[in-house]
Order: structure tokens, then sequence, then C-alpha cells
């Protein structure tokens, strides 16, 4: 599409149009919870890392549910790339999009280096043979979530945050163009933390991804996201540039706490600390 300027305009990576989502229940037949998602808008680009903030019960994982097409809205409609979410067959899903939850069941028997190469799956023929690039880009997400020294151990004789590096590993072994992902450092050390969150970002400006992820460090947020957005009881409060939305007033209104909003003299970014009740 083009302008009368001669200039092209795309389509969001992903976009969320209006949606309200529930989760069905068993009885009575057919019925659902009350709203969790209550007419979400939200749209990614590629090339940035949103973050969703809010307090626990916000609605932040059921959104990344319905963006990555496990749970289907009640109403409203997710776009890829311009088309959308449920016309995209599962192979093609596979290869444009990847997801990491909160938690990632791992096989029985599976070494490290067989979960990460189940990452390149999608791309592969129905035989499932590994090429050469295959090896070559399963190693360079080995390398990067520091997993070498673990490649050929059990993935069970792992401890939970170096399971989710595996998680990660194996979806960055997809080589997506959208990544969600549902608290990644969970269970993660702090230098883990900050290695993970610099791959993140070093990973969405060189492959330009369209990442949405799930948060509770606001201070994590303020440094690395691209833009913030702000949950509560399935809506958003604000969705915009951390310096714009985290607030002292609007993250009082997301976690019904007081939070101390500083400013880091030597970088500039925004800093929070819990103030005590009085």
């Amino acid at each position: 599409m083009w302008t009368n300027r001669g200039e092209e305009l795309t389509s969001p990576a992903l976009e969320a149009v209006a949606v309200c989502a529930s989760y069905p229940q068993k009885a009575p037949k057919g019925s659902f919870s009350p709203p969790v998602l209550d007419g979400v808008d939200l749209t990614v680009a590629e090339g940035e890392l949103v973050a969703l903030l809010g307090a626990n019960g916000a609605g932040k994982s059921t959104l990344l549910r319905v963006l990555s097409g496990t749970l289907e809205p009640t109403s409203g409609q997710v776009r890829l790339f311009g088309t959308p979410l449920g016309a995209h067959d599962r192979r093609a899903l596979a290869r444009t999009m990847a997801v990491v939850g909160q938690t990632e069941e791992m096989s029985f028997g599976f070494r490290v280096r067989d979960v990460v190469m189940m990452g390149r799956a999608p791309h592969q023929g129905g035989w499932m043979r590994a090429t050469d690039e295959d090896v070559s880009i399963v190693e360079e997400a080995i390398q990067s979530c520091d997993l070498a020294a673990f490649a050929d151990r059990p993935v069970l004789a792992l401890s939970g945050g170096e399971q989710k590096r595996v998680a990660i590993a194996r979806a960055l072994a997809q080589r997506p163009r959208v990544l969600l992902l549902d608290e990644p450092a969970a269970f993660f050390d702090v230098r883990h933390k900050i290695a993970l969150y610099d791959l993140l970002v070093e990973q969405v400006a060189r492959q330009k991804l369209a990442c949405v992820v799930v948060m509770h460090d606001i201070n994590i947020a303020s440094q690395y996201a691209s833009r913030v957005a702000l949950m509560k009881a399935g809506r958003f409060l604000a969705v915009g540039k951390v310096d714009e939305v985290m607030t002292y007033a609007r993250l009082r209104e997301t976690f019904d706490t007081d939070l101390y909003v500083g400013v880091n003299e030597l970088t500039g970014m925004r800093f929070f600390l819990p103030m005590r009740g009085r």
C-alpha cells in the first residue's frame, strides 16, 4: 500500500482489535467465565519490544494466549501481518510466531540440543532432517542463551531457570518474525536476567522481531521496552513510551500501591522503588 506521497505503509506485525476474551466453563455447557479481556487494542511493529505490565489477574497472560491463537477471543480480532490469525495454517504460523509460556513442559529423554532443534521443525521437510543451516542456527541459539555447558545433558536434569533458557533458545531457533514471552526471566538469577534482556533487545533489532513480553519487574521494563502497556481488570490504562506512561499516578492506578519514581543521573532512565505504607 502506498500514500500519494510515495511512502509505503506497512501493516503492524501483530494487531489486536477490540479483543474481548473469557474462558470456557464446564458447566453449564457452553457457558463462559466473566470477561478477562474487555475491548483491548494493541499494535506491535517489527523491531520493537512491548512490555505488558500489571498486577496479578490483570489479563496479561490471557492477552498473550489470544495473541498466540491458543485462546479464541469472544469478540474482536487478532491480525498477523494484516491477515486474521485464524487464516494462517498451523505450519505457517509456527514459522512466523514463537511463544514461550510461563511454564514449559520438557519431554523426558531429550537432551538440551534435541529440544532446541525442535524449534527448527517448522522449517524442515516431512523427514525432519536437520540441514547444516539448522545445526548452525541451533548452536547459535545455545550459545546465545549460555547453554553450551549443558547442551548434551538431559533437559529434565536442569534447574527451572536453565530449563526456561532452553525454551527461549528453542524459540529463537525458530527464527520467528513475532516472539511472545510470558515472564521469560522467572527463576533467573540477576546475571542471566540481564543477559536475557540484552539478548532479546539485540535479536529484536537484528532480526526485526515484533516482541511482546509479560513482565513483573518494572525496572527491567523501564530499561528494555520500546513501549509499555499498563493493564488493569482486562483493559489498558495506558500504552506508550516509558517516560510517557510510567509515571507515579499511572503506576499507582495500575498496581494500587505507591512507587517512588526516580531518574538515574548517569543514564536518564527511570527507576522505581516501593514506598513503605504508613
